[in-house]
Order: C-alpha cells, then sequence, then structure tokens
C-alpha cells in the first residue's frame, strides 16, 4: 500500500513538474515573440524630423547639400567623396566635409557616421543637424572633420558589413597578427551563431530560438556567451562579427585622409557615431580603455554629467579591431581622444531584448547568404533588422538629435578649453 502511494505521489509531482516547465516555455515564448523595447516618454520634437531619411542615396545627398551651404561662411572648406572602387558597385562613396581652422590650429574635432553600415541614417541625421546648428558656435583654432558613411556598401543595402561580410568595427588594426587571431568560445558557438540553410521563422530553431540562446547560456556563461560572439572573429567568412582577414578598402581610405587633416593640428578629439546598444532611446558613452589619467579626467570633463562606461566593464567583454582604437593607433604623434556615442534600440541590457538582437543578426546575416524560405520571411527578417538599429519610432529619432545637440554642443565647448601637459593655456 505504502509503494502505491509513493509511485502515485511521484506521478503527481511529475505531471506538476511538466505542466510548470510547459508554463514556462510557454510563458517566455509569448514574451520573446511579443517583446518590444521601453517606450520613449520624451516630448517629440517636430523639427527634428527634417535630419532623417530613409535611403543611403538621400542621406547621402542631404549630408552634401548641408556642407555646400558652408563654402561661402569659412575660407579653405573641402568637400569631396572618397571612391570606394568595387565592382559589385561602382556608386559607392565615403564623403567628407573638412572646415580648417580659420585661426591658428589647435584642435581637430572629427565626427564619423557609418562604419557599421545601416547605422549611418542616425549618424547622418546627427551630422546633418552639426552642420547645420553647431558648426557656428565652434571656435576659431578648431578645424571640423565630418565624415560620412564609412562603410557605404553597409548603408546603402540596409547591413552592419561590407559587400566582404567584414565588420569595420572589427576591422582595423597596426598589427596585421589581428586577423590570424582565435576566438575559442566563437568557434564553439559556431555551429549555432551560423545556419547553413534558407531562414523560416516558423522553424523549431527559430520560433523557439530563446530556449536554445538560454541553453548555451547555462552551459558556457552570460559572460563567456557574449565574449565570444562580441570579440570579433576572423575565420569565418560568412558569419556574425567576421573581421576580415585584412583592412578594408574604405577603412584604407579613410585613416589616411584623417592622418593627413590631424597633421596640422596639435590636439585631435573624435566622435563615432553608433547605434542599437542599450536602453532604447537612450544614449550611451564608450571610450577606449584608457590608461593615461590625463587623457581619462580631460574625457570626464568634456562629458561632465553624462555617464561613461570605462572599459566597458558592465558588459565584460573586450573587442578586437575597433574603428575607434585603430583611428587613436594611427595617431601616435597626437594628443588623440575618441569616443564612440551609442544610441539604444532594443534593450540589450535586458536578456529578451539581447536574445531578439541577436537572433535578428543571425538570421539577417544567413539569409543573405542562404537565402529565405519565403518572401514573408524576407520582408519580416529584413524589416525586424532595420528596426533594430534604425526605428520608425519618431519619438525615438527626435530623442537622438536632441540628446546629440546637448551633448556635441558640451563637448565642443569643454575641447576648447583642453590642453595637455606641455601646451600652454
Amino acid at each position: 500500500m505504502m509503494i502505491l502511494k509513493v509511485k502515485k505521489a511521484i506521478k503527481i509531482l511529475g505531471f506538476g513538474l511538466v505542466l510548470v516547465l510547459a508554463g514556462a516555455v510557454g510563458w517566455t515564448t509569448y514574451q520573446f515573440h511579443t517583446f518590444t523595447p521601453t517606450a520613449i516618454t520624451q516630448t517629440l520634437v517636430p523639427e527634428n524630423r527634417a535630419y532623417f531619411q530613409e535611403t543611403y542615396m538621400d542621406c547621402r545627398k542631404s549630408f552634401l547639400d548641408e556642407a555646400l551651404k558652408l563654402k561661402g561662411l569659412y575660407a579653405g572648406v573641402e568637400i569631396s567623396g572618397l571612391a570606394v572602387e568595387r565592382p559589385i558597385d561602382p556608386d559607392l562613396h565615403v564623403d567628407y566635409c573638412y572646415i580648417p581652422a580659420q585661426a591658428s590650429s589647435e584642435r581637430l574635432f572629427i565626427l564619423i557616421s557609418g562604419v557599421n553600415g545601416v547605422e549611418g541614417y542616425a549618424g547622418s541625421a546627427i551630422q546633418q543637424m552639426f552642420l547645420r546648428e553647431i558648426v557656428k558656435d565652434v571656435r576659431e583654432d578648431t578645424g571640423l572633420l565630418i565624415i560620412h558613411g564609412v562603410n557605404p556598401f553597409g548603408f546603402k543595402n540596409n547591413r552592419r558589413v561590407t559587400e566582404n561580410n567584414v565588420d569595420l568595427n572589427r576591422n582595423g588594426s597596426t598589427e596585421a597578427g589581428l586577423y590570424q587571431s582565435e576566438n575559442q568560445g566563437y568557434n564553439d558557438l559556431n555551429s549555432f551563431l551560423n545556419p547553413k540553410h534558407k531562414v523560416s521563422l516558423t522553424s523549431f530553431g527559430n520560433f523557439f530560438f530563446h530556449l536554445t540562446a538560454g541553453e548555451k547560456i547555462l552551459r558556457y556563461s552570460v559572460e563567456a556567451v557574449k565574449q565570444a560572439i562580441l570579440q570579433g572573429q576572423y575565420r569565418y567568412e560568412k558569419g556574425i562579427c567576421y573581421g576580415g582577414s585584412e583592412r578594408e578598402p574604405s577603412v584604407n581610405l579613410v585613416i589616411p585622409l584623417i592622418q593627413q587633416v590631424a597633421g596640422n593640428y596639435k590636439m585631435v578629439f573624435s566622435v563615432d557615431l553608433h547605434t542599437g546598444y542599450g536602453e532604447n532611446g537612450t544614449l550611451h558613452l564608450f571610450p577606449n580603455p584608457l590608461a593615461d589619467a590625463e587623457k581619462k579626467a580631460q574625457m570626464e570633463t568634456i562629458f561632465s554629467g553624462l555617464r561613461i562606461y570605462w572599459g566597458r566593464n558592465h558588459d565584460v567583454y573586450q573587442a578586437t579591431g575597433e574603428f575607434a582604437a585603430y583611428l587613436e593607433q594611427s595617431l601616435p604623434e597626437k594628443h588623440c581622444l575618441t569616443m564612440t556615442l551609442e544610441f539604444g534600440t532594443l534593450d540589450t541590457h535586458t536578456f529578451m531584448g539581447a536574445v531578439k538582437a541577436l537572433h535578428l543578426m543571425m538570421m539577417e546575416n544567413q539569409g543573405f547568404h542562404y537565402g529565405y524560405k519565403t518572401r514573408q520571411d524576407e520582408l519580416q527578417v529584413k524589416s525586424g533588422f532595420l528596426e533594430s538599429y534604425y526605428p520608425l519610432s519618431e519619438a525615438w529619432r527626435s530623442k537622438v538629435i536632441e540628446d546629440s545637440r546637448q551633448v556635441l554642443s558640451q563637448a565642443l565647448t569643454e575641447y576648447a578649453k583642453t590642453v595637455t601637459k606641455d601646451q600652454p593655456d
């Protein structure tokens, strides 16, 4: 009798566990498929809409139009485009506007967009606002170099990467050994990260992607998975986060331009514009890791009142080949300050937001290389991917301009006061 009672209790317990597990799967699956980022509450400013366009060509035209308005206002303004000569598309250009310091050449400020192509939409809007509104307030001892669309292929085709599938934010280094480096964590996850078949949103793997991602995290830990994916990898040419086998053509055009212009100045301060990471509509400030106490103090002053994520310790990962770091490495004789401004979209600081962003990145990459099962799959993946870097929300777009206007104005004001130890005030 006792044995029968124990068996019955075990069955009831087992059935209860199944129900709990089924409920958890159902609830997390519902959350995954209905996920939306935190709503933006900041007041919409309708006038900010004018800075945004919906295609690379329109962004490029609007940027050049704003730049041309400055020709008669400042001496020596140079507006040009660096042609990225690739057979896949003969009409790819990295455009720039250089406004020399109108008096002594003390400081150079560089504003960069589109390193990760699709992120160039917001970057272009910020640069247009900068040219129209902020340039007039810059001191005469400061030169301005505004570089538009560093990755024009990705920009034009709504991809983060170049025509060679290279992430330019993992491609830059003065050391050739970067391209032979190994990312063992990525190797372990490669089959998960880079499926080799057509994308189907109704497949088991995609419908329950959050469960597979959760299993990887349980097996390796959050920190290990994050490091493996975001570090960059140099083995899998069709994989996500591929850093390439050599520097990409557009990088080899842009860096010499920066070196040439910077040669006339004592100090260089560059700001690289990005979207995607973090809380929706929130601006995040990422500097290069700094051991130099003087530079760190200067950055704290330039961006006083704002949170700076030093060393990205909050993320517990280190990336290789970042463009901003390579820019600084390329100017070893200059007092160089660099900052990345990142505007969040999908709440990637949360588990579900991070999983959603990874899933979209993976499917977009998979679809590009192996195709889609249906036209509806293609449209849904591509629109979701674009939304994760360039939201349709007018509130998001307005906030990007408002925050950029405030931060860049403050940064330039404080930068104008910055001096080095060997430079008199």
